[in-house]
């Protein structure tokens, strides 16, 4: 077990599409502000949201904005084959509540047996043990994957696990100006490079905005210059250049037009 500092995000630093950040937020943080008139009112407080989308959209983003305004609140975060605790998580969960459990990427446990403690994948135990708490337990349990069609499945044959499933999205061209402003943030960009930029990055994610800026700043750095909208240009050049489809994949990016 290792503890981890809490992140500190506001809602300026997290870019999605109008009102899903709202959306998730309400469903986590909203039902645990609220939790003593739902339960008043027979409603039950354990729930499940689903964070799905392509590699680098901002899904743990979104995470790390949920934990940095849940301070009170207990976090478990397991991922990859410490999945495999989940049981263990939920009894810590449902003992230090108001919790959130965050279990992410897990589609690649989806069909793995190995980490597992029986022939069934680890996906299925993952949900098993979702269900086991108690409908009065303050816990808010948050999955990610970047394959939703490998968890289709098993969501289906275990209903009421996860009762409200996001999509996180491709950045549209308004918000991947937003992204570059965020992370460009006290460099001397024009607004019209930044519009530009994003005008010319159809298809590409929030992890490509970032690596976009450091490129910018990087080549301006070893030219000992001052970053500016040169740099930024010839960042996207380099970039959206056919030679860097590979480098665009992983950063979960394909590039193509909208």
């Amino acid at each position: 077990m290792t503890f981890i500092r809490r992140p500190q995000l506001a809602n300026s630093d997290v870019v999605l599409p109008d009102g899903l950040l709202s959306k998730v937020e309400s469903h986590t943080l909203g039902i645990a502000r609220q939790a003593d008139i739902l339960a008043a009112h027979g409603q039950h407080l354990k729930r499940g949201l689903l964070l799905y989308g392509p590699p680098g959209t901002g899904k743990t983003h979104t995470v790390r904005y949920l934990l940095s305004q849940s301070e009170g609140a207990t976090a478990v975060l397991l991922s990859g084959g410490s999945l495999a605790r989940i049981s263990e998580a939920a009894k810590i969960a449902r003992a230090l509540a108001p919790s959130i459990v965050v279990l992410e990427d897990c589609d690649l446990i989806a069909e793995d047996r190995s980490f597992g403690h029986g022939p069934k994948p680890l996906l299925f135990e993952v949900l098993d043990a979702m269900d086991g708490l108690d409908n009065d337990a303050d816990v808010a349990f948050v999955l990610t994957t970047n394959r939703v069609e490998l968890l289709e499945r098993a969501l289906v044959q275990r209903p009421g696990r996860v009762d409200l499933a996001v999509e996180i999205p491709l950045p549209s061209k308004h918000e991947r100006v937003e992204l570059l402003r965020l992370y460009s943030n006290g460099i001397a960009f024009s607004a019209s490079a930044i519009e530009a930029a994003a005008g010319r990055t159809a298809g590409t994610t929030a992890s490509f905005a970032k690596e976009l800026i450091r490129r910018s700043v990087v080549a301006a750095a070893l030219a000992d210059e001052t970053p500016g909208d040169p740099h930024l240009g010839t960042a996207v050049g380099q970039l959206m250049a056919d030679g860097e489809a590979l480098t665009r994949s992983l950063l979960g990016s394909n590039g193509s037009a909208e």
